[in-house]
């Protein structure tokens, strides 16, 4: 049988379901193949088996986990290098999305059919890789405790809602993030942390201006010293903790960097919503990893915060 050009990876079951019908009629229109997922870690798969035969466009239909475990299909291939990569918006979470210029179903085909093509980083460990971000503290607790149910009720807004359930028992992190660059190793940050938040794609501001630098070999990393509750809660109402007025955060640009927990036990660190529990990770940037079809809205060189 003729290998399809497009290969949509679809996870049936993600965001509020109602888009099933309208992605199927959408993909036949414009000849795609469409693969649909069952079980856990059936896009890593179906990504892999669409890479290793040849597709030359392989999409992911989902939220940012989708677009991860699509992304780490194409890469168990070996064919990053030859294979573009796009994503169709459906999940809760659509953050990678909206950060290479694509906000809708519609809009997201005409993108993979005509939309410009950019190569763009990825972050990558000793065994994993994130298109979007990689998270450790208190934002990663929150997404490894937010439910399906609860993202199919409310939306984005269970993240909210798991993360300030999770405010008052959380212990801030005693963290070390040394930072790795020209050949020299130095400390960039060390303390009790309530998070470490690491963007590729991401930037972690207030608003909608989150787009980060995707082209230029670093991560945007912002640290969030440890907070009282009510510090915590007032300054995120306001906006001032991601707004860059805040004292208590701490921002700077890094090629590679080690996250160290200092403690005996390990902590949970998110990468784009897939969980891993390590009491150290080293991430490093993969400088043009990947071809991505981008929206008109996607911005090259974006304003720094």
């Amino acid at each position: 049988m003729e290998t399809p050009e497009t290969v949509v990876v679809f996870n049936p079951n993600s965001g509020d379901r109602q888009h099933v019908e309208e992605l199927r009629e959408r993909a036949t229109l414009r000849g795609f193949a469409l693969r649909e997922t069952a079980d856990a870690g059936d896009s890593v798969t179906l990504a892999r088996e669409a890479a290793d035969t040849g597709a030359s466009t392989v999409v992911a239909a989902g939220g940012d986990g989708t677009v991860n475990e699509v992304l780490r299909g194409i890469d168990a291939a070996g064919a990053l290098e030859s294979v573009t990569f796009g994503v169709v918006p459906t999940g809760t979470g659509n953050n990678f999305a909206d950060n290479i210029g694509v906000t809708g179903i519609g809009q997201a085909f005409d993108v993979v059919a005509d939309g410009e093509r950019r190569r763009i980083d990825l972050g990558r460990t000793d065994d994993a890789l994130f298109a979007n971000s990689c998270v450790v503290g208190l934002t990663a607790e929150a997404s490894g405790a937010t439910s399906d149910e609860m993202k199919q009720r409310l939306g984005p807004l269970a993240y909210v809602v798991t993360t300030l359930r999770a405010l008052p028992e959380f212990d801030s992190l005693p963290v070390s993030v040394d930072v790795f660059e020209d050949g020299r190793e130095r400390t960039a940050w060390s303390g009790d942390a309530t998070m470490v938040l690491v963007g590729n794609a991401r930037r972690f501001v207030w608003g909608d201006d989150t787009q980060a630098d995707v082209e230029d070999g670093l991560f945007e990393v912002t640290v969030v010293e440890d907070l009282s509750m009510v510090d915590a809660m007032s300054e995120t109402v306001s906006g001032r903790l991601f707004s860059g007025e805040s004292e208590h955060v701490t921002r700077f640009l890094a090629p590679a960097l080690d996250v160290t927990i200092q403690t005996p036990t390990s902590a949970r660190f998110s990468l784009d919503g897939e969980i891993l529990q390590r009491e150290l990770l080293s991430l490093q940037t993969d400088p043009g990893a990947v071809e991505v079809a981008v929206g008109d809205d996607y911005d090259p060189e974006p304003r720094p915060q």
